[in-house]
């Protein structure tokens, strides 16, 4: 197992992370810095190349374009740099989208942070345009995951240290049977973004903690892998054969000296699997 840095940008609050299978690219955004950001490995070079609206999470588009879930609204940024507002104003509570994932239909299960610890929440996207509230209550709502048989996701909440598993449904997205998987001690750090590999063990992020955890899928800690900064904020794997566990991580309260915020790559830890695109029209 090697982990190394890979991009020093040292954003603010780098989430998200996106691996683009055509391009070969990690993607991200810094949350508070209002920006995206991509790494080519191929070059080790890394480029913002949007930037001026605070974007809490986004997914790819079978089009090729990015849909971009911001403060309070959705938008659609095009590869030639246009950017269009599809919705807004969608929950008076919300503070901002936080930590979004595409399903196999092109859906998006999109999370929320509240503007009080009691009224975030996860909505659920469809391609029409149709926007469900799933639950509400959750503060910070973060990470989330499909099993390999895609037959549950996982949902992590960020407020409560808790990260769930549900029944999912892939005909009507329709999640079900909510069950606790996990309940993170307060010394480990608080759960935050997550991906799975293609054995079913979740590799989940710890903010205050400075590392991902290893869980196995029936929610046994099998392995923790230490970084050195304290904010750890989520994963992904990419590479050529999705080998390559991507972290991101925050400022927080770190000097700005250091390397927080900065992107890390950990090698020897397995593979993952690819994530879908969304049809958002």
């Amino acid at each position: 197992m090697r982990v190394e840095l890979v991009a020093d940008c040292r954003c603010l609050l780098a989430e998200n992370p996106l691996w683009n299978v055509s391009e070969q690219a990690l993607y991200w955004t810094d949350i508070e810095g209002a920006a995206l950001y991509r790494y080519f490995p191929s070059t080790q070079r890394y480029e913002r190349f949007f930037a001026g609206e605070v974007v809490g999470g986004f997914t790819f588009q079978d089009d090729n374009s990015i849909l971009l879930f911001e403060t309070n609204r959705i938008a659609q940024l095009f590869p030639d740099g246009r950017r269009v507002i599809l919705r807004e104003n969608i929950d008076a509570d919300m503070r901002r989208f936080n930590d979004v994932m595409a399903d196999p239909e092109g859906r998006v299960f999109a999370g929320t942070n509240g503007t009080t610890r009691d009224n975030g929440g996860l909505y659920r996207v469809d391609p029409g345009g149709v926007i469900t509230r799933l639950f509400q209550g959750t503060g910070c709502s973060n990470g989330m995951a499909f099993s390999p048989d895609l037959k549950h996701l996982y949902w992590t909440c960020t407020t409560t240290r808790s990260i769930f598993r549900f029944s999912y449904q892939r005909a009507t997205g329709e999640l079900s049977e909510q069950t606790l998987f996990y309940s993170a001690p307060e010394a480990e750090g608080a759960p935050d973004g997550m991906t799975i590999d293609t054995e079913g063990n979740l590799w989940t992020c710890r903010w205050g903690g400075s590392a991902v955890l290893k869980l196995s899928s029936s929610g046994e800690l099998l392995d923790r892998v230490v970084l050195p900064v304290e904010a750890v904020t989520s994963a992904v794997f990419g590479g050529r054969d999705l080998s390559e566990l991507y972290v991101t991580t925050a400022r927080g309260r770190e000097a700005a000296d250091s390397h927080a915020g900065s992107i890390y790559r950990i090698t020897g830890v397995g593979r993952g699997l690819p994530e879908f695109r969304s049809t958002y029209r």
